[in-house]
């Protein structure tokens, strides 16, 4: 992938249950919510798929509610919960192809997108349910950068139901010596 749009070629499963969809083999999951962080995860996860020779799957939650609706509300945010869900779908193909030309050699294997409405922790703890491997960056969105790791990675590595892999952002680059 060269160009900077999304590729639409590359699989959404867009799902307004609370969960990605069931029946499909164990793989690598993704957790992706477009932060640099994520991203750095997605490579890694990539990189995870390949070597087990597994399939993929990027999941990314999207929570139009997280403090709830005023009353009388809820009927004009709803409106707006498709376009929400397919911006962050947008967003996950423009991830994929960000990641895809920055790696060496590109991702060939299988991959699928998810947009699940709901609970981020909640939805991708219940996503780890029969996964090879759950993969999330240190710090996505949330806003709390000054804890070591995010309030996600931290449920994921206490509470998921297979094995997790927490990336860190990449080392900075030394300054060169005098």
């Amino acid at each position: 992938m060269t160009s900077a749009s999304p590729d639409p070629s590359v699989p959404v499963v867009l799902s307004v249950l609370g969960r990605p969809p069931t029946g499909r083999p164990p793989g690598v999951l993704a957790g992706c919510d477009g932060s640099d962080g994520s991203l750095w995860a997605l490579d890694r996860a990539m990189t995870e798929a390949e070597r087990f020779g597994l399939p993929l799957y990027v999941l990314a939650v999207v929570n139009p509610a997280p403090a709830g609706y005023p009353p009388g509300m809820a009927e004009l945010v709803q409106e707006s919960v498709e376009t929400l869900v397919e911006s962050m779908a947008d967003g996950l193909r423009r991830a994929v192809a960000a990641v895809q030309r920055a790696r060496s050699v590109p991702y060939e294997g299988a991959l699928s997108l998810h947009v699940v409405l709901g609970n981020v922790i909640e939805v991708l703890l219940a996503a780890s349910g029969r996964q090879h491997t759950l993969v999330v960056g240190t710090r996505g969105n949330g806003g709390f950068n000054r804890l070591l790791l995010g309030s996600v990675s931290s449920a994921a590595v206490h509470h998921a139901a297979c094995p997790v892999l927490v990336v860190p952002a990449p080392p900075a680059l030394e300054p060169p010596a005098p």
